[in-house]
């Protein structure tokens, strides 16, 4: 069942953007679909700041299908960009891999032992599946099927005839200096695009100049199959082209309006596709929208097209916190795919909700991430309760589901830290782990796993993957008889005090009410004294406390919550621990 949309009172970032995308859409193509667009590059790993290329403008069409408009979102996988350079850091690539600079990546043989036909598709294989597990929906088109196939030959002989208007355009950015230092952003910059602004050979070259004129057009070798080739001639009227090539000194006379083996610079391709594409929505990371750069030049190439430039946010920088043992096979930067593995769809999806496009955020890969589980529980909590503020509910409904229907919840959402503490102690062992989980609410006891699945697994995996093994949790396997032959008397009064209540109180709440009391019952106060009538004294007997019992337990000064902890180690074997 789709999700209701919002009520009118609701002011997200998403909304306003659907008011002015339907407003704009029905002005510019009235009764036709209203189009929203992303553009990736799988020259590498997709990571998760790319990933903002993608979730800003599905937020958008997500929420103007809610109101029953019929939207189209379109990615374009850049798969016909040329293999800038050799990445550092993916299995198998090393410096042999530079004799495919030049190629356009769909005939770049894939990483070895990749089970697809070239490297886009390697790299794009991750990224559409996490995107079915976001809930994405959209319509992908692939750059290398769009030119190999003519489907832009109108287009390219347009820009070819128009070439002046074009050159006149870019003319304006080549005298200005680039700028001195890159913007930290989601995409990389397009080499064309600083060399331009430099107004240097390179430029000229990189943009589709020659000695002989500007040429907005490059085609890849027909012999060595790069795109280090210059066009060196060019007929409007027979659309004869001539052009040679650095890398091999190969040359060739084509005629253009048969051809297919070359795409247009980038500065002209994409408002090209702006146009061809009627796009209405589309962001742009920080370097795609600095002054002088691709977004703000296809601002005005696009009208040469006979279009209008899309609404265009740009968005922000996405952070990492943590990655502590992220794979060196995946190129060292987090992806979508690798932040799915250890977080749900739906926190995930709310990261990229509750902030602006233009507001900066990281997503947690250490211990951060139990924060944000629990800020996230809380958001869930106030939902159910109407506690909830607008803005908030919106975002909270935007990351649970889409227009379609909700994405597939854990059934019964225990906190993640508890999951993650379980998950840690037992290594994976599915009857400890049950048994532990089973006995957090003994009034209403866990029957199954499954109950508490997909979280359990995203934080046995975050357990696995992200935690040094130094910071794991080891059970002793025998009591620390040294220790404990050193505690005074309250030291072992304590313990004592523990032992003896542990029975009554075997429960997650039950444990949490006995271990924050003994120390107030040693110092005279009541187990349920709050923290008003305490001396702040007692905050450091409870500290005092804690770490004996890591330090009996699991042979370190801090570790999992103690309640939780205790439940795991069991009755009969925490009494041992606990006792010379």
């Amino acid at each position: 069942m789709p999700i209701v949309a919002q009520s009118t009172e609701t002011t997200d970032w998403v909304s306003r953007f659907a008011d002015e995308v339907i407003e704009e859409s029905e002005r510019r193509a009235p009764g036709k679909p209203v189009v929203v667009a992303s553009g990736l590059s799988p020259s590498g790993p997709i990571h998760l700041g790319n990933l903002r290329e993608v979730m800003t403008p599905h937020l958008v069409a997500d929420e103007i299908r809610r109101r029953g408009h019929t939207v189209r979102h379109l990615i374009s996988w850049d798969d016909y960009d040329r293999y800038r350079k050799v990445p550092a850091g993916i299995a198998g690539i090393d410096e042999s891999w530079a004799e495919h600079i030049g190629k356009p990546l769909t005939a770049v043989p894939a990483p070895a032992g990749s089970a697809y036909a070239n490297w886009a598709e390697h790299f794009k294989a991750a990224m559409t599946e996490a995107l079915a597990e976001l809930g994405v929906e959209y319509d992908p088109i692939s750059q290398t099927e769009q030119y190999t196939s003519g489907a832009y030959r109108e287009q390219v002989l347009f820009a070819m005839k128009h070439r002046g208007d074009i050159d006149a355009i870019l003319e304006q950015y080549r005298t200005k200096k680039a700028p001195a230092k890159k913007q930290q952003g989601q995409k990389p910059v397009d080499e064309a695009e600083l060399e331009a602004a430099e107004g240097s050979g390179a430029a000229a070259e990189d943009d589709g100049s020659s000695t002989s004129g500007y040429y907005p057009y490059k085609p890849y070798c027909g012999q060595c199959g790069k795109d280090l080739t210059t066009v060196t001639s060019y007929d409007d009227t027979t659309t004869e082209l001539t052009y040679t090539c650095t890398a091999c000194d190969f040359s060739e006379t084509v005629l253009l309006s048969e051809f297919n083996r070359g795409k247009l610079v980038w500065k002209v391709d994409w408002p090209m596709r702006w146009a061809y594409e009627g796009v209405i929505f589309e962001p742009s990371g920080v370097d795609h929208s600095s002054p002088g750069s691709s977004f703000q030049v296809g601002g005005q190439i696009v009208g040469i097209f006979g279009g209008k430039q899309p609404i265009g946010p740009m968005y922000a920088f996405v952070g990492i916190s943590g990655m502590a043992k992220m794979s060196s096979s995946k190129g060292g930067v987090p992806t979508a795919s690798d932040a799915l593995q250890i977080m749900e769809p739906q926190l995930l999806r709310w990261l990229y909700a509750r902030r602006r496009p233009n507001q900066s955020f990281k997503i947690a890969f250490d211990q951060e991430i139990q924060r944000l589980y629990d800020e996230w529980d809380k958001l869930a909590g106030k939902v159910a309760d109407g506690s909830v503020l607008p803005a908030d509910a919106a975002a909270y409904s935007r990351a649970v589901g889409t227009a379609a229907g909700e994405l597939p919840p854990t059934p019964r959402p225990m906190a993640y830290r508890t999951l993650a503490s379980v998950a840690d102690i037992t290594a994976g062992a599915e009857d400890q782990t049950l048994r532990i989980l089973s006995e957090l609410d003994p009034e209403n006891p866990l029957t199954s796993l499954d109950e508490v699945r997909p979280r359990l697994d995203k934080a046995e995996t975050w357990i696995n993957t992200q935690v040094p093994a130094e910071e794991r949790t080891v059970v002793r396997d025998e009591p620390d008889v040294d220790l404990l032959k050193s505690l005074d008397d309250q030291g072992r009064e304590s313990l004592r005090l523990l032992a003896d209540g542990l029975e009554a109180n075997w429960s997650l709440d039950g444990l949490t009410h006995l271990v924050y009391g003994v120390p107030k019952v040693q110092a005279g106060f009541p187990a349920d004294a709050t923290a008003k009538e305490l001396p702040a004294e007692i905050k450091v007997a409870q500290r005092t406390f804690f770490a004996l019992l890591y330090h009996l337990l699991v042979g370190r000064d801090t570790g999992p919550r103690l309640p939780t902890l205790l439940l795991a180690v069991g009755q009969d074997r925490v009494r041992k621990l606990l006792s010379a």
